[in-house]
């Protein structure tokens, strides 16, 4: 019987207000007011995407976190993998995660990526608008913000891969010397009696080498284009992107027909781990700035999540990793928990798929 693929999804802590997005975007706000606000924007839009089993729900209140977990785990799913935000000292959005270290609870396995982007207005028609910068300021930096996650590391919850913990960084190349930093983060690791990091960087280039920024894999998300940045040498495209824009319509994609973008099929064993996205809609954030994958279903959930599957068959049993993104992006139209049109339907087809590999 073939070893069980390590399913872990990605998780926004973006459900509670913060002073910062009361101060952006008006008092309190979380990801559920774009959630909430979404409307069709043209025929067959599926908008808004409205919560089932777990409503709209606050992650200051534990017991959310705690029927998040049993969710995941009833279908299949290792671990959350927290979205992490650190400017040079400063943290935001943490509460969920540190109250999750703080009490043990829930008893759930979790990993930690840096989400190191500068956030702006991008998204919302207002890219020079920047809301708060990522920086980064040196050494005494990188050793601050390690420090601040050895509880974490050393938590018996955290995932990791041939014993050392698993760290994702969302923009690798972002480091004024990605190699230092690494080498950096792991003489402290090892000095804090870990065996190492295993850090894992995000990219949208499938021929980005992890070992040459001194990373031991990576993962290679969809090759999803934004609308822009067209040229004029196709000038009836850029003009129907533009017209596009004024008329509110977002950048909309057939899920079926961008499986090769979504999910690249020369992946080299060990290196690259696959990312399946079960749906896309940032309309809610974005406007008509925004992507749409259209028509994404269970049923086409599946063929995506069975090639990732069959990607990681090759892999040394330990790292038999496979992405989701996400669990819970909901202005992003992007979520595996439960929605009022396909209620459980994304979650079943994961742990039906994870059985059917395993008995194969």
């Amino acid at each position: 019987m073939a070893s069980r693929a390590r399913v872990i999804a990605f998780y926004l802590p973006q459900f509670h207000p913060i002073p910062e997005n009361d101060a952006w975007w008006g008092k309190g706000f979380t990801e559920w007011t774009n959630t909430a606000n979404a409307r069709p924007r043209f025929w067959s839009h599926y908008q808004p995407h409205v919560p089932a089993d777990l409503g709209f729900y606050d992650l200051r209140v534990p017991e959310t976190r705690t029927e998040q977990a049993n969710l995941a785990r009833l279908y299949g799913i290792e671990a959350f993998c927290y979205y992490h935000y650190w400017f040079a000292g400063k943290q935001l959005l943490e509460r969920p995660f540190q109250e999750v270290l703080r009490s043990s609870q829930p008893d759930f396995p979790f990993c930690v990526c840096w989400a190191n982007q500068t956030w702006t207005g991008i998204w919302h028609g207002a890219p020079d608008r920047v809301l708060i910068e990522q920086t980064y300021p040196g050494n005494d930096d990188h050793r601050a913000h390690f420090e601040s996650l050895l509880p974490a590391f050393t938590d018996p919850r955290y995932v990791t891969v041939d014993g050392s913990p698993l760290f994702v960084i969302y923009v690798p190349t972002g480091f004024t010397d990605p190699r230092a930093t690494a080498d950096l983060w792991r003489e402290m690791a090892v000095r804090a009696g870990l065996p190492g990091l295993h850090l894992v960087g995000c990219t949208w280039n499938p021929l980005w080498s992890p070992s040459a920024y001194g990373f031991d894999a990576s993962i290679i998300h969809g090759l999803l284009r934004r609308r822009g940045g067209v040229s004029w040498g196709r000038p009836v495209k850029k003009i129907c992107d533009y017209m596009a824009v004024k008329l509110g319509r977002p950048t909309v994609y057939e899920y079926e027909k961008v499986f090769d973008d979504l999910l690249p099929g020369n992946l080299v064993v060990d290196q690259n781990y696959p990312v399946v996205i079960p749906n896309w809609d940032n309309s809610p954030r974005s406007g008509p700035h925004g992507v749409v994958l259209h028509r994404s279903t269970p049923e086409l959930f599946r063929k995506l999540f069975r090639r990732a599957l069959a990607l990681t068959e090759h892999f040394s049993p330990g790292r038999r990793l496979l992405f989701i993104k996400s669990w819970n992006e909901w202005a992003e139209g992007n979520h595996l928990e439960p929605d009022l049109r396909f209620g459980h339907g994304y979650l079943a087809v994961v742990r039906e798929e994870i059985i059917a590999s395993q008995a194969a």
